[in-house]
Protein backbone atom coordinates (compact mmCIF):
# COMPACT_ATOMS: atom_id res chain seq x y z
CA UNK A 1 0.00 0.00 0.00
CA UNK A 2 1.58 3.28 -0.92
CA UNK A 3 0.43 6.90 0.53
CA UNK A 4 1.85 9.98 -0.92
CA UNK A 5 1.24 13.61 1.04
CA UNK A 6 2.42 17.10 0.31
CA UNK A 7 3.38 19.80 2.74
CA UNK A 8 3.45 23.45 1.99
CA UNK A 9 4.90 25.61 4.00
CA UNK A 10 3.21 29.38 4.43
CA UNK A 11 3.21 32.41 6.60
CA UNK A 12 0.78 30.64 8.53
CA UNK A 13 2.69 27.33 9.25
CA UNK A 14 2.32 24.29 6.95
CA UNK A 15 -0.54 23.27 4.40
CA UNK A 16 -1.45 19.73 3.76
CA UNK A 17 -2.95 17.66 1.18
CA UNK A 18 -2.76 14.23 -0.07
CA UNK A 19 -1.61 13.44 -3.09
CA UNK A 20 -2.50 11.37 -6.24
CA UNK A 21 0.10 9.74 -8.69
CA UNK A 22 -1.39 8.52 -10.91
CA UNK A 23 -0.47 10.88 -13.33
CA UNK A 24 2.95 11.32 -12.52
CA UNK A 25 5.54 8.95 -14.47
CA UNK A 26 8.90 11.09 -14.17
CA UNK A 27 10.35 13.07 -11.59
CA UNK A 28 9.84 16.27 -13.88
CA UNK A 29 6.26 15.35 -13.01
CA UNK A 30 6.26 14.91 -9.30
CA UNK A 31 8.54 18.50 -9.64
CA UNK A 32 5.98 20.32 -10.99
CA UNK A 33 3.48 19.00 -8.52
CA UNK A 34 5.09 20.50 -5.71
CA UNK A 35 5.98 23.81 -7.19
CA UNK A 36 2.48 24.28 -8.53
CA UNK A 37 0.93 24.10 -4.55
CA UNK A 38 3.92 26.38 -3.51
CA UNK A 39 2.96 29.92 -1.39
CA UNK A 40 5.19 32.38 -2.50
CA UNK A 41 7.85 29.95 -4.07
CA UNK A 42 8.69 28.61 -0.07
CA UNK A 43 9.54 24.91 0.29
CA UNK A 44 7.03 21.97 -0.19
CA UNK A 45 7.32 18.55 0.59
CA UNK A 46 6.66 15.32 -1.29
CA UNK A 47 6.35 12.67 0.74
CA UNK A 48 5.69 8.91 -0.36
CA UNK A 49 5.80 5.60 1.73
CA UNK A 50 5.29 2.06 0.24
CA UNK A 51 3.72 0.54 4.27
CA UNK A 52 6.67 -1.16 5.90
CA UNK A 53 8.86 -1.19 2.94
CA UNK A 54 10.48 2.58 2.17
CA UNK A 55 9.55 6.35 2.23
CA UNK A 56 11.04 8.95 0.13
CA UNK A 57 11.38 12.62 0.30
CA UNK A 58 11.33 15.00 -2.44
CA UNK A 59 11.55 18.45 -1.50
CA UNK A 60 11.29 21.69 -3.58
CA UNK A 61 12.24 25.31 -2.68
CA UNK A 62 11.38 27.85 -5.44
CA UNK A 63 12.89 27.22 -8.62
CA UNK A 64 16.03 25.59 -7.35
CA UNK A 65 16.58 21.96 -8.07
CA UNK A 66 14.64 19.11 -6.20
CA UNK A 67 16.64 17.64 -3.58
CA UNK A 68 15.41 14.06 -2.65
CA UNK A 69 16.12 11.43 0.61
CA UNK A 70 15.04 7.32 0.16
CA UNK A 71 14.88 5.16 3.12
CA UNK A 72 16.03 1.89 0.98
CA UNK A 73 17.05 2.47 -2.31
CA UNK A 74 17.38 -1.20 -3.61
CA UNK A 75 13.07 -1.49 -1.78
CA UNK A 76 12.55 1.44 -3.96
CA UNK A 77 14.37 0.46 -7.24
CA UNK A 78 11.30 -2.17 -7.14
CA UNK A 79 8.85 0.06 -7.10
CA UNK A 80 7.70 2.33 -9.65
CA UNK A 81 6.87 5.50 -7.52
CA UNK A 82 10.34 4.61 -6.13
CA UNK A 83 11.93 4.81 -9.49
CA UNK A 84 10.80 7.93 -9.94
CA UNK A 85 12.96 9.70 -7.11
CA UNK A 86 15.82 7.06 -7.82
CA UNK A 87 17.76 8.99 -10.30
CA UNK A 88 21.22 8.55 -12.11
CA UNK A 89 22.75 11.86 -10.36
CA UNK A 90 21.04 10.20 -7.54
CA UNK A 91 22.72 6.83 -8.05
CA UNK A 92 25.87 7.93 -9.03
CA UNK A 93 25.23 6.92 -12.98
CA UNK A 94 25.97 8.75 -15.53
CA UNK A 95 22.66 9.97 -17.42
CA UNK A 96 20.96 7.45 -19.41
CA UNK A 97 23.36 4.77 -18.42
CA UNK A 98 20.90 2.00 -17.53
CA UNK A 99 19.17 2.52 -21.51
CA UNK A 100 22.58 2.42 -22.96
CA UNK A 101 23.35 -1.27 -21.02
CA UNK A 102 19.95 -2.37 -22.03
CA UNK A 103 21.34 -2.11 -26.15
CA UNK A 104 24.38 -3.33 -25.29
CA UNK A 105 22.80 -6.57 -23.77
CA UNK A 106 20.54 -6.89 -26.58
CA UNK A 107 23.47 -6.65 -28.98
CA UNK A 108 26.29 -8.98 -27.01
CA UNK A 109 25.51 -12.61 -25.73
CA UNK A 110 26.33 -13.08 -22.13
CA UNK A 111 29.68 -14.72 -23.29
CA UNK A 112 30.63 -11.12 -24.80
CA UNK A 113 29.95 -12.31 -28.54
CA UNK A 114 27.95 -10.24 -30.78
CA UNK A 115 24.94 -11.61 -32.21
CA UNK A 116 25.46 -13.36 -35.74
CA UNK A 117 29.63 -13.84 -35.56
CA UNK A 118 30.48 -15.91 -37.94
CA UNK A 119 33.84 -16.67 -36.54
CA UNK A 120 32.10 -18.08 -33.07
CA UNK A 121 29.45 -19.89 -35.05
CA UNK A 122 32.27 -21.89 -36.45
CA UNK A 123 34.41 -22.50 -33.59
CA UNK A 124 33.39 -25.60 -31.26
CA UNK A 125 31.75 -24.77 -28.17
CA UNK A 126 33.97 -25.21 -24.81
CA UNK A 127 33.83 -27.90 -22.48
CA UNK A 128 31.55 -27.25 -20.02
CA UNK A 129 34.35 -28.05 -17.30
CA UNK A 130 33.59 -29.80 -14.04
CA UNK A 131 31.07 -28.88 -11.29
CA UNK A 132 33.76 -27.49 -9.12
CA UNK A 133 34.92 -25.51 -11.84
CA UNK A 134 31.70 -23.89 -12.33
CA UNK A 135 31.20 -23.12 -8.58
CA UNK A 136 34.46 -22.04 -8.32
CA UNK A 137 33.99 -19.55 -11.23
CA UNK A 138 30.16 -18.71 -11.24
CA UNK A 139 29.10 -17.07 -14.18
CA UNK A 140 28.98 -12.97 -13.73
CA UNK A 141 26.50 -10.27 -14.95
CA UNK A 142 28.00 -9.01 -18.32
CA UNK A 143 28.86 -5.52 -17.03
CA UNK A 144 30.20 -6.08 -13.65
CA UNK A 145 33.87 -5.38 -12.39
CA UNK A 146 36.10 -7.95 -13.07
CA UNK A 147 38.10 -7.57 -9.88
CA UNK A 148 34.89 -8.13 -6.93
CA UNK A 149 32.07 -9.96 -9.35
CA UNK A 150 30.00 -6.92 -8.38
CA UNK A 151 27.82 -5.22 -10.74
CA UNK A 152 27.97 -1.50 -11.09
CA UNK A 153 24.56 -0.43 -11.62
CA UNK A 154 22.98 -2.23 -8.69
CA UNK A 155 20.94 -0.12 -6.81
CA UNK A 156 22.66 -0.31 -3.27
CA UNK A 157 20.71 -1.51 0.46
CA UNK A 158 20.02 1.55 2.60
CA UNK A 159 19.38 4.85 2.92
CA UNK A 160 20.73 7.48 -0.26
CA UNK A 161 20.25 11.08 -1.10
CA UNK A 162 20.17 14.32 0.75
CA UNK A 163 20.79 13.41 4.80
CA UNK A 164 20.43 16.57 5.29
CA UNK A 165 17.33 17.56 3.53
CA UNK A 166 15.47 18.17 6.58
CA UNK A 167 17.68 19.81 9.22
CA UNK A 168 17.00 23.12 8.91
CA UNK A 169 13.29 21.99 10.19
CA UNK A 170 14.76 20.40 13.49
CA UNK A 171 15.35 16.72 11.71
CA UNK A 172 18.85 15.71 11.63
CA UNK A 173 20.49 13.63 9.62
CA UNK A 174 21.16 11.00 12.02
CA UNK A 175 17.20 11.08 13.23
CA UNK A 176 16.14 11.02 9.60
CA UNK A 177 18.71 7.70 9.38
CA UNK A 178 16.23 6.31 12.33
CA UNK A 179 13.11 6.64 10.93
CA UNK A 180 11.36 3.85 9.88
CA UNK A 181 7.63 3.04 9.57
CA UNK A 182 5.19 5.18 10.08
CA UNK A 183 8.34 8.16 9.41
CA UNK A 184 6.00 10.64 8.09
CA UNK A 185 3.93 11.41 11.39
CA UNK A 186 7.61 11.67 13.40
CA UNK A 187 8.23 14.28 10.51
CA UNK A 188 5.24 16.14 10.92
CA UNK A 189 5.84 16.23 14.72
CA UNK A 190 9.15 18.18 14.09
CA UNK A 191 7.79 20.40 11.11
CA UNK A 192 5.36 21.44 13.55
CA UNK A 193 2.27 19.86 10.52
CA UNK A 194 0.48 16.71 12.83
CA UNK A 195 -2.69 18.64 13.17
CA UNK A 196 -2.68 19.21 9.31
CA UNK A 197 -1.44 16.26 8.07
CA UNK A 198 -4.16 14.45 10.42
CA UNK A 199 -6.91 16.13 8.81
CA UNK A 200 -5.87 14.05 5.25
CA UNK A 201 -5.21 11.08 6.34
Amino acid sequence: MYFAALLARTEDGWEASDTELDDVETLSDLTDLAQEASVDEDTVLVYIEQEDAWFGILRVDGEEDPRIYVSDASAAARSSYGEILLTDELLGREPGAEDEIAALEELVDLDGTEDGDPDEAARPASPAGTAADRQAHPPSHPDSDPDTGTDPDAVPAGPIGELGILADFGVSEKDLLTLRTDALTEIADALGAAEVLEAVR
